[in-house]
């Protein structure tokens, strides 16, 4: 398993300073999140993911992927019965495989909780179906450039849409696509009743990605969660993909959780 960590963390940074710090601090990789590119990452191009491939090797990092892909613009939505709102969402969604691939990513996190919540008018069964038909059209493109959508389950404080990996699962199966696997969030897990570790050896044939972080919203090891069990069962399932740092509280700053988050895996992991 190697380590990564989420842009967004830098919050006003330079993209240099940006991967000279997470290089420093010992990440192999970074994570992008396109709304932190381009204030309408619909204008994002071939052209700028090639420069910033070439910026992020120039660190010795590789760009794993992208996350929280529907942020910008806010109306985007798969759930809704709105067919031209799907329509545009696949759109962009087409458009960030294309993007993620000249990056160098493989990996794109789709979670997105608003963009995917079902209105009570709504029946939730065809709210599945709508959802896992946009997917697939993504999936179909992100295909021709070796990119998989990981689809992530959150919380159910954060939506009402794929809260738990088995429901995730069954989406991933509904969309049929090889490019449509399964991403582990270990906060969101926490709000599973069933125990992570068994969450994870659960979805061992269908998780490509993996998030680290604590429900307090900072880092790994900076809240009640311990990793320890959390690493066995990654291990015992074979995963061998990225633990990617992604905090929700940026405080007291980036370095500092840089440096904390990857120093505790480090601990727990026996490195």
């Amino acid at each position: 398993m190697r380590f990564a960590i989420c842009n967004e963390t830098y919050q006003n940074t330079s993209f240099e300073k940006m991967c000279a710090d997470a290089a420093a601090a010992g990440y192999q990789a970074i994570e992008l999140a396109p709304f932190t590119l381009k204030d309408d990452p619909r204008e994002l191009t071939v052209e700028e993911a090639l420069t910033l491939c070439a910026k992020a090797k120039s660190f010795g990092l590789e760009i794993l992927g992208l996350h929280w892909l529907l942020t910008k613009p806010t109306w985007f939505h798969i759930t809704t019965p709105d067919a031209l709102q799907r329509k545009e969402t696949v759109k962009f969604g087409r458009h960030l495989a294309q993007f993620c691939a000249a990056t160098g990513g493989r990996i794109m996190v789709w979670g997105s909780p608003k963009a995917r919540n079902v209105l009570p008018e709504w029946n939730y069964e065809d709210a599945f179906k709508r959802a896992a038909e946009c997917v697939r059209e993504v999936a179909e493109e992100c295909g021709k450039y070796g990119v998989v959508i990981a689809m992530e389950p959150l919380g159910r404080k954060e939506t009402n849409f794929l809260n738990t990996a088995e429901e995730t699962i069954r989406l991933c199966q509904l969309v049929d696509h090889p490019s449509c696997k399964l991403h582990l969030d270990v906060k969101a897990m926490s709000d599973e009743t069933k125990p992570i570790p068994d969450i994870i050896r659960d979805s061992k044939d269908w998780t490509v990605h993996f998030h680290t972080n604590d429900p307090n919203l900072r880092g790994p090891g900076q809240g009640e969660v311990k990793y320890e069990p959390i690493i066995a069962a990654l291990r015992e399932t074979n995963y061998d993909g990225y633990l990617s740092v992604e905090v929700f509280d940026y405080t007291p700053d980036a370095p500092t959780i840089a440096r904390q988050s990857i120093a505790y895996l480090k601990q727990v992991m026996g490195l």
